[in-house]
């Protein structure tokens, strides 16, 4: 009779075991995570099961509880960790107030409403959650309502003070209607992917090329809007 293949593995101890698994779990952690972004952005909250996720992210179902509990709650994790994008537009609005003359404030203002968005679009896990935002915008769910209260309101209130300060003269209304057009325009411009084939070849989705084009056109607008009164 044979002898058994001896196995030249060597032992390992559990604590070894432990470290291997702490490294693997910041992986699977981001793997739900962003797998939870692409299903969400593609079909909603409510057309996406926890297992589905799981089978998205090549992990173990209970995982995905473990990790972040209910749907809701990670749901809305995705959105915190999405969070640095809204201070970088706090902070290059804050920069723009305090280093543009009034002149020129306005188009600075709307620079620092466009271009962080603009740089996430461009990322492929960024234009998921570009995705997602649209969706949230257009469905207006239940489970919305508290981001957009906590995160995202106080985000257009500094920029429709911003519109108003840049415009003497105009009213809150005016400027917050400003801030929902620009706001579609934008979300627009990073979402749609038609733009490649409606200008013939000559801008690719979200091409550097067409920021200047989309700060013009956000920034006429709200001035041509804010300078006449309306009647």
């Amino acid at each position: 009779m044979s002898k058994p293949r001896a196995n030249n593995r060597p032992t390992r101890s559990p604590s070894e075991d432990s470290a291997d698994a702490g490294q693997l779990a910041p992986d699977r952690k981001r793997n739900i995570l962003l797998a939870a972004e692409r299903l969400f952005a593609e079909r909603g909250f409510h057309g996406v099961s926890i297992r589905e996720i799981a089978d998205e992210a090549g992990v173990q179902f209970a995982l995905v509880g473990y990790y972040y509990g209910p749907k809701m709650d990670l749901y809305h994790e995705i959105f915190r960790q999405r969070a640095g994008y809204i201070q970088q537009r706090l902070d290059s609005l804050v920069q723009a107030q305090k280093a543009t003359p009034g002149e020129q404030l306005l188009e600075e203002v709307v620079k620092a409403f466009v271009l962080p968005v603009l740089q996430v679009a461009r990322q492929p896990e960024g234009r998921n959650f570009m995705r997602l935002i649209q969706r949230g915008m257009n469905e207006q769910l239940k489970e919305d309502e508290a981001l957009i209260r906590d995160m995202f309101d106080p985000l257009a209130h500094a920029f429709i003070d911003a519109f108003t300060a840049a415009m003497p003269g105009a009213t809150r209304g005016a400027a917050a209607c400003c801030y929902q057009f620009a706001l579609g325009s934008l979300l627009h411009h990073v979402n749609d992917r038609r733009i490649e084939g409606l200008s013939r070849g000559e801008f690719a989705p979200c091409a550097p090329e067409a920021e200047p084009l989309i700060v013009r056109f956000i920034s006429s607008g709200i001035r041509g809007v804010l300078a006449t009164p309306i009647h």
